[in-house]
């Protein structure tokens, strides 16, 4: 990233603050949401993964401890009841780990290219979803193992795995567990990603950590107040808006990606 010109740097600070409004607000999509727009600055996933990854890892590990702190508070009682499902959670995981890891021997293997037309090409499957307001959902337990082990191995190509993965999770945790679970889901999945990428010696962009922390932090501020009213409004019109921007910008970085 040393070599790109102001324009560029901006663009890429804005995105990160749109990942942070994203994450805080639903709870996924930070990855997802952000991904296509930083392919269109530089057309290079393993610039931007573990710049995204830090920024999981501190995200996810905070919210999911405010949300523990404020049931604690609200009922008085210390040993209230968790805000994580850790039966499901380590239920989800046993399915998940494989294709996880899978997923990573596949990002660090294949041609930065063909990573960028995979990646463009999920999230738009995702974002016709989302403008047809029918996200993926999941009623039935064989087609949970299918969807688990996909989002596993999509979180392990390129951390966007999370609209597959919370088709599950929201059929078998509880609303007001829902966030934080997988938050903590989050936390895990990354944990695993950066051990990979220190043992492939990835570069970690560490000096750009620092400029982008606050960039997503501001945007995190803003999520947390969307994220109250998300919980008590209608969002379909919030999501076909997104889905429509989503798949334009798909359509241009599969046109213009590299071959």
């Amino acid at each position: 990233m040393a070599d790109l010109v102001w324009y560029q740097y901006a663009l890429i600070g804005l995105i990160f603050a749109w990942s942070g409004f994203v994450r805080t607000s639903l709870g996924f999509g930070g990855a997802v949401l952000a991904l296509p727009f930083l392919l269109l600055v530089v057309n290079d996933p393993l610039l931007f993964l573990p710049i995204i990854a830090v920024h999981l890892l501190i995200f996810s590990s905070w919210i999911a401890w405010q949300g523990n702190r404020q049931i604690k508070r609200e009922s008085g009682n210390a040993s209230a009841e968790s805000n994580i499902d850790w039966g499901y959670l380590r239920k989800a995981l046993k399915i998940m780990i494989i294709p996880k890891l899978v997923g990573v021997v596949g990002l660090l293997t294949l041609p930065a290219n063909i990573m960028t037309s995979i990646i463009f090409g999920i999230v738009l499957v995702y974002a016709i979803g989302y403008v047809l307001n029918k996200p993926f959902k999941s009623n039935n337990k064989y087609v949970d193992y299918v969807l688990l082990a996909l989002g596993g191995y999509v979180s392990g190509t390129s951390l966007i795995g999370a609209p597959l993965i919370v088709a599950v999770f929201a059929s078998h945790v509880v609303k007001e567990q829902l966030r934080d679970t997988m938050f903590v889901l989050w936390f895990i999945l990354v944990v695993i990603k950066m051990i990979s990428f220190l043992f492939a010696g990835v570069d970690l962009q560490l000096i750009h950590q620092l400029w982008l922390l606050p960039c997503a932090f501001a945007g995190h501020l803003l999520g947390e107040r969307a994220h109250r009213y998300i919980v008590k409004a209608d969002t379909g019109v919030f999501f076909r808006v997104l889905g429509g921007v989503l798949i334009f910008v798909s359509i241009i970085g599969l046109i213009f990606s590299p071959s």
